[in-house]
C-alpha cells in the first residue's frame, strides 16, 4: 500500500467552471451525506478530482465554509487511491455548519464508500444501445 501524498495538489482539483459544468450537467451518480451531496462523474484520468461549492446563502460564517472545504478536501486526500476515477462536485447544504468535525468525517467516510460501490456497479452495468 503507498502512503498518501501529504498536499492536496492541482491535480486532484477541478480548476476552472468547465469542469465544474461537466459534472453537473451530466451526473453519473449523487450520494447523499448529511448537510451535503455529491455529484460524481466518471473520468478516465486515472485518479480522482474533487471541486467545492459552499454558498454563502447555505454557510453563512466564513469560518464554517472554510472548516468544512478543509475536512472534505483532507477526506479526499487520504482516501485518494482508494476511490474510483472520478470527478466530484461535493455541495454543502443549509445545516452542515451546525455538524462536528467527527460526524462530518463519518459522513464524508459514508459517502466514498457508497461512491465506491455505486461507481463499480455503473462501470459495470452494460452500456444500453440507442436506436438511431
Amino acid at each position: 500500500m503507498r502512503v498518501p501524498q501529504q498536499g492536496f495538489p492541482r491535480q486532484l482539483r477541478l480548476l476552472n467552471a468547465g469542469d465544474f459544468s461537466h459534472v453537473f450537467e451530466q451526473a453519473d451518480l449523487k450520494v447523499h451525506g448529511k448537510g451535503m451531496m455529491a455529484l460524481v462523474r466518471l473520468s478516465t484520468r486515472g485518479h480522482p478530482r474533487l471541486g467545492l461549492v459552499v454558498s454563502k446563502k447555505n454557510v453563512k460564517r466564513a469560518v464554517d465554509r472554510n472548516r468544512f472545504k478543509r475536512l472534505v478536501r483532507e477526506s479526499v486526500r487520504l482516501r485518494q487511491d482508494y476511490l474510483p476515477s472520478v470527478d466530484i462536485v461535493v455541495l454543502a447544504r443549509r445545516g452542515v455548519q451546525d455538524i462536528d468535525n467527527d460526524t462530518l468525517h463519518r459522513q464524508l467516510h459514508g459517502m466514498w464508500k457508497r461512491l465506491q460501490r455505486d461507481a463499480q456497479a455503473v462501470i459495470a452495468a452494460p452500456t444500453p444501445k440507442r436506436d438511431t
